[in-house]
């Protein structure tokens, strides 16, 4: 059988007021003389072992709480609100702005730790290298030092052999432009001495009539000899029949009623052009005793002209040679 809890016998006036401490029940309503309707005491439930104590309902807190439907339906229309706000060309919310600040920020930083890293890094290898020197030994320092004087000195040899190498290319290449140059400048001297070259320059035209006689061979050989001797460099004789070049080689023989000169027989009147100091070759074909006064002694006449330029256009074949050769 279950005892049944009595209840408290109601307070005195005298009896000093207790103010219920906070959790606690509320206590005894002086002036009424009877428990607060809401806050009496619930008896206990029969068969029970133990009286039910008196305690404040617990508080719900917001986490253990459970969502209203109302609120749970609210947020997903606030996100779309806020999609729609976006697309139609609205300003972005303030968070979301902070969320762009703080992405840029730490793309920043990130550079700059980068290059931060890479300047330790840098600053480690260095110093790595200056640790490895001067923990070397002395012996081992001057070793280096010496090692590096030596490349020092071969590279210093090989820049003043390449240097010399390129002076030698540059003289080799102009001495070997001028002796070229030099070879075809004697080339072609040897070319008109030889007759195998046409010639141009400043000479004289010496013009030798038949007036009550014949020219002899003689004569005409003795023409081409003063002028040889008044420094004539290339000569030529035209008469009726062609041209010949005169060479060293050159023979003139009387041959009826003209002269053959190196086979070919010529007719006067005869012209003798030769290139060289138009003064000289002029004075050697006239003195006394020369050309001239032969000439007259066979019937004939002379006439010398000075030209400035004149042209040596008859040229020979060149000699081909079965036996000489060049000294070398």
């Amino acid at each position: 059988m279950t005892d049944t809890p009595k209840e408290p016998l109601p307070p005195s006036p005298d009896s000093p007021r207790e103010v219920p401490a906070p959790g606690e029940p509320p206590s005894w309503d002086e002036p009424s003389g009877q428990w607060p309707e809401a806050d009496k005491p619930t008896a206990p439930v029969s068969g029970a072992e133990e009286p039910t104590l008196w305690n404040d309902p617990p508080e719900q807190t917001n986490e253990s709480a459970p969502k209203e439907p109302a609120a749970e339906l609210a947020e997903p229309a606030a996100a779309e609100g806020e999609a729609a706000e976006s697309e139609a060309g609205q300003p972005i919310p303030v968070d979301v702005e902070k969320r762009k600040r703080i992405s840029g920020a730490g793309v920043v930083i990130g550079v700059l730790l980068a290059l931060l890293g890479f300047a330790l890094v840098v600053q480690v290898k260095s110093n790595t290298t200056d640790n490895a020197y001067a923990s070397a030994r002395e012996g081992d320092l001057l070793q280096i030092m010496s090692d590096l004087d030596g490349a020092e000195r071969r590279l210093q040899q090989d820049i003043a052999s390449l240097q010399a190498t390129q002076r030698e290319l540059a003289s080799g290449a102009a001495g070997q432009e001028a002796a070229q140059e030099a070879a075809k400048a004697r080339a072609d001297d040897l070319g008109i001495l030889a007759g195998t070259l046409q010639a141009r320059g400043p000479g004289v035209e010496v013009r030798i009539d038949e007036v009550t006689g014949t020219i002899k061979a003689s004569s005409l050989l003795n023409a081409v000899q003063e002028l040889r001797g008044g420094g004539a460099e290339a000569i030529q004789i035209d008469g009726t029949g062609g041209s010949v070049r005169v060479i060293a080689s050159s023979s003139f023989v009387d041959s009826d009623g003209g002269i053959r000169v190196d086979g070919r027989r010529l007719t006067g009147p005869y012209t003798i052009i030769a290139i060289g100091d138009p003064d000289t070759l002029s004075d050697a074909v006239q003195f006394a005793g020369g050309v001239v006064p032969r000439v007259r002694t066979d019937g004939g006449n002379v006439i010398v002209n000075k030209r400035d330029m004149v042209e040596i256009k008859e040229v020979r074949p060149a000699p081909s040679l079965e036996f000489a050769r060049p000294v070398s």
